[in-house]
């Protein structure tokens, strides 16, 4: 089985539950469990929050989902086209953040890794960032 669906919306923060909810109801066909949907809403609320707030900063932005099912596994790719991260590998580290004097923790990435099989972060400087998510339904660990 293969299945795929995109989604562009605006970067103003509002949009990250309508992601959550688009998302999850597009990977319901999976018939995954109550656990798994919840992870996957998750993540996706991170990368969303992520693009919103650190891609772009501003409500001007395009954030773009793709959400593809293949076989019995999810792919989610949420991409923006804003500042880029300069060093993935510090980004990526735990309690990480580039505004300490903000709420900010530090740890979406981390969250990301955490409920999703794989994360997969490609970005370079003033040309965006796409990160990918993959998770198996049906493979509890």
């Amino acid at each position: 089985m293969e299945n795929k669906m995109k989604l562009e919306f605006v970067s103003k923060s509002q949009n990250e539950a309508f992601a959550r909810a688009a998302v999850a109801a597009f990977v319901s066909q999976l018939d995954p469990t109550l656990e798994e949907l919840a992870d996957i809403k998750t993540a996706v609320s991170e990368a969303v929050t992520n693009a919103v707030v650190h891609g772009y900063g501003h409500p001007n932005g395009i954030v773009t989902i793709t959400c593809e099912l293949i076989h019995n596994q999810v792919k989610i790719e949420i991409a923006d086209s804003g500042q880029g991260i300069e060093d993935i590998a510090l980004a990526t580290q735990p309690l990480y953040t580039r505004s300490p004097d903000s709420e900010r923790s530090g740890m979406g990435f981390t969250v990301m890794e955490t409920f999703m099989d794989a994360m997969h972060v490609t970005s370079a400087p003033g040309q965006g960032t796409v990160v990918t998510l993959t998770k198996e339904i049906g493979t509890i660990s």
